[in-house]
């Protein structure tokens, strides 16, 4: 005798996704001391993980020291990045009293235009500023000590990331034979499709995300330098480095190289700034970001803004740079697992659409 497999409605199957969903976000937030280290540790970890094979492979070191060799190449890259951009900054403090000078000047003309504009007389607004700059001064001790407490907790962030990295670097093949062994020895293929494939993209898709930057970085340096800006290189860094902050990393690049230029030249160059920058993020935006890096997590644009917002609202800045990995992540899962294939369609979305309608006009 047969038994009737029994299918609950849609509604309760709907009602238990919600609750493990409220469940599992609800971890993660409490949990976001050790998971955002964790998750930044595991990427770098994939990102390395050649490097340490060859170490160990080729050179027959052992896995503990080919790990730490691994993260003393990372750092190195890390720590020469920091040097470019901080050996530019300091080019800028020792102008500083030449720059003091220039945005009094430029803050001067604001006034005037100001007032030959909506008419607000000029005593009226430096009352206004002097008033904010006299709050701001002083909160001035709370901000240096909020400054230096965040600071601190960021290098012992990065502390964390480092040391998560070895470990997972070492360990891994424990950690990859505690997989096999949760999911069963008849999971064991689609457990190493998986794991191929995260190991896959994520590696593709950070190296496209550098390789994004280092493009977006140099294009925008070349613009400032004809534009005839005295910065150039610093904006042009600066322009990179936000611009691997999907969708509001231009924001803040814009608002620094404009105040930046608007503090060393003319308003002219300000604006002529303001609008290359506008220009090479839609050009990143239409053309690069889609085939560098879009390419890689295919994960369709409304989710990925959507995954960006709730990264931020969850766990802010660590939050948006993981959230395109870690739906990445869920999509090759849902897409090799039979009941989870509609939510894995749902991330990527036109992508497997166009790949089937292509597939199927070639066999036609």
């Amino acid at each position: 005798m047969t038994t009737k497999k029994i299918i609950a409605p849609f509604y309760e199957r709907l009602s238990l996704i919600l609750i493990g969903i409220l469940a599992l976000g609800f971890l993660v937030v409490q949990g976001k001391e050790i998971l955002d280290p964790l998750l930044f540790g595991l990427l770098f970890a994939i990102l390395l993980l050649p490097i340490c094979s060859l170490f160990e492979q080729k050179l027959r070191l052992p896995r503990s020291i080919s790990a730490f060799l691994s993260i003393i190449l990372l750092v190195s890259f890390v720590g020469g990045v920091l040097y470019l951009v901080g050996s530019q900054i300091s080019r800028l403090m020792d102008d500083w009293p030449m720059l003091q000078k220039q945005l009094a000047q430029s803050v001067n003309n604001l006034y005037d235009w100001v007032e030959g504009t909506f008419h607000y007389d000029v005593s009226k607004q430096k009352a206004f500023l002097s008033t904010t700059e006299k709050k701001i001064m002083s909160s001035g001790t709370e901000v240096v000590g909020t400054t230096f407490g965040a600071v601190s907790s960021l290098l012992l962030f990065y502390v964390f990331i480092m040391i998560f990295t070895f470990f997972i670097l070492f360990y891994r093949k424990l950690l990859f034979g505690f997989i096999l062994q949760a999911f069963g020895k008849d999971n064991e293929p689609v457990v190493y499709d998986i794991v191929a494939n995260v190991q896959n993209i994520l590696r593709q898709y950070i190296l496209g995300l550098l390789f994004e930057m280092i493009i977006v970085a140099t294009v925008a340096c070349t613009a400032f330098w004809f534009i005839g800006i005295k910065y150039a290189v610093l904006l042009g860094i600066i322009v990179g480095l936000f611009n691997i902050i999907p969708y509001l990393g231009i924001f803040t690049a814009l608002t620094l190289s404009v105040l930046i230029t608007f503090a060393t030249g003319p308003i002219t160059n300000a604006i002529e700034v303001g609008i290359s920058v506008i220009i090479i993020h839609a050009i990143d935006a239409n053309v690069l970001l889609p085939t560098v890096v879009g390419s890689k997590a295919r994960l369709n644009a409304l989710i990925t803004f959507l995954g960006i917002i709730l990264g931020e609202m969850i766990w802010g800045l660590s939050g948006m740079f993981l959230s395109i990995p870690m739906m990445a992540i869920f999509k090759i899962i849902f897409d090799r697992i039979e009941s989870m294939k509609p939510w894995g369609y749902l991330l990527g979305g036109d992508y497997e659409f166009k790949k089937k309608a292509e597939k199927k006009m070639k066999t036609e």
